[in-house]
């Protein structure tokens, strides 16, 4: 049996994990990663990555079709597209390669060892891993899980045949001709959408009154409109109920009565849930919270030296919190003053048009109490929207009434994930409406809507 002694361990190599090691390394921390898979964990593997690549495949697709129709208002006429699926996929494929190759080389280059393999707790300092070649001790003054999380399975419809999770979805080796989207959130959508535009016949049933109940219904609004054009039923206040008999349609109860949705394949798409079994954390016994691994402020468990990160310690489960909780206790063990005092974290709903919150909506900032303003400008009055067909969105900011501090952002748009990183900055800066308002945009751009929803919160926008 194997054994190596480490300053740090890291227990997977997801976003968290991997740049907890990458940040650890470049401290100077001897540091060790484990992981049972590959580098990236499910966001590069299974689920960000090979899924934005299905949606932009899918909308390329969609836009070849729609010249092939003769209806393009730019006056752009093509051939009836042909879809070569295995291709497309092999493409997704390529890239979710390139990047595994390059968190390996990252890993490697800031001195971090690989362990391949997977993890058990044989106590807090212990860690025994299961290789391809045996058993490898590993002795650590710090641990950090990072073991993140997978699908949510509902009893009456287990994973296997006719029913998938998303992973498997971003596997398909053929489209669908009917797919069955069970839960109604981004996830479901996001890839609902994507194989509506493949050819798929889709059908969405949510068990709440709307589907992305996360947001606000007027932020929605944009997103459902689409859906319809696309064809996409959307069934709402409906309950999933099992497959049926012959294996070929899912059973549904739907405004009382029951019915069978034909589909080739049923995605189940209803949460993640943190994965926290067979890492033999019952040797160590750290404190919960509810199904998640409780943390303080600097990601501590209850555990002296053990820390946990991303989607194992709650909500919001989204790569980019990892990543910064896992760069944050990298600097911890290195003997750096750190805590986490973000203001904002931002989520993006990559649906067609794409979805963008920071901070407080309307509601939640009221719910604080104190009067609030708000101000929201629309694509259809910014001329780069309308050049890129775009028009159907906003953006609209939510502010203190009596210090115009800016308290949230959201939009829906076009390609309005790409302005997330400004309201972020704005927020984490603690920008006045006056800030913004007075920081000058370039001419035309999207971004020109954050300033006038600025302007517009204030009373007194130029361009609407």
């Amino acid at each position: 049996m194997k054994e190596i002694s480490c300053k740090l361990l890291v227990i997977g190599a997801g976003p968290g994990g991997y740049v907890c090691a990458i940040r650890a390394g470049q401290l100077g921390i001897d540091t060790v990663i484990v992981e049972a898979t590959k580098p990236g964990g499910t966001c590069l593997n299974v689920g960000c990555i090979p899924s934005k690549a299905l949606i932009h495949a899918a909308e390329e697709y969609e836009k070849a079709l729609h010249r092939a129709s003769g209806k393009d208002a730019l006056g752009i006429s093509a051939a009836k597209p042909e879809l070569d699926f295995a291709t497309t996929i092999a493409w997704k494929d390529n890239i979710v390669s390139r990047l595994n190759s390059g968190v390996a080389g990252l890993l490697k280059k800031a001195k971090v060892k690989y362990v391949h393999g997977w993890a058990k707790f044989r106590d807090g300092k212990t860690v025994v891993v299961e290789t391809e070649t045996g058993e490898q001790v590993i002795r650590a003054e710090a641990v950090v899980i990072a073991t993140g999380s997978t699908p949510q399975e509902l009893p009456f419809l287990p994973f296997g045949g006719l029913v998938i999770s998303s992973t498997e979805a971003l596997a398909l080796r053929e489209v669908p001709q009917r797919l069955a989207v069970v839960g109604g959130g981004y996830i479901g959508l996001e890839l609902g959408t994507a194989f509506a535009k493949l050819g798929s016949k889709v059908t969405v049933v949510e068990a709440l009154p709307r589907v992305l109940a996360q947001y606000d219904a007027e932020l929605t609004r944009p997103v459902l409109k689409r859906l319809a054009a696309l064809g996409i039923e959307v069934l709402t206040d409906a309950k999933a109920k099992g497959v049926s008999s012959k294996g070929d349609a899912l059973l549904v109860e739907s405004a009382g009565k029951d019915r069978k949705i034909g589909a080739d394949k049923i995605l189940v798409t209803v949460g993640r849930k943190p994965l926290v079994e067979g890492w033999g954390l019952d040797q160590i016994d750290l404190d919960m919270a509810g199904r998640f691994i409780r943390i303080d402020e600097q990601c501590r468990t209850s555990m002296r030296g053990i820390y946990a990160i991303g989607d194992v310690t709650g909500e919001p489960m989204l790569a980019h919190r990892a990543m910064a909780q896992g760069e944050m206790v990298a600097e911890i063990v290195a003997g750096h003053r750190r805590s986490w005092d973000k203001r904002s974290i931002p989520a993006v709903c990559f649906t067609d048009p794409e979805l963008v919150t920071v901070g407080l909506s309307p509601e939640e900032a009221k719910e604080l109490g104190g009067e609030i303003k708000v101000g929201l400008f629309p694509f259809s009055a910014n001329g780069r929207s309308m050049t890129l067909q775009g028009e159907d969105g906003f953006v609209r900011v939510v502010a203190r009434a009596d210090n115009h501090l800016v308290l949230g952002v959201q939009a829906v748009g076009q390609g309005v994930s790409e302005l997330s990183a400004a309201f972020s900055l704005a927020i984490e800066m603690g920008a006045r409406l006056e800030d913004i308002a007075g920081t000058i945009h370039a001419h035309p751009t999207q971004s020109e809507a954050f300033a006038e929803a600025a302007l517009k919160t204030l009373g007194h926008a130029l361009h609407v």
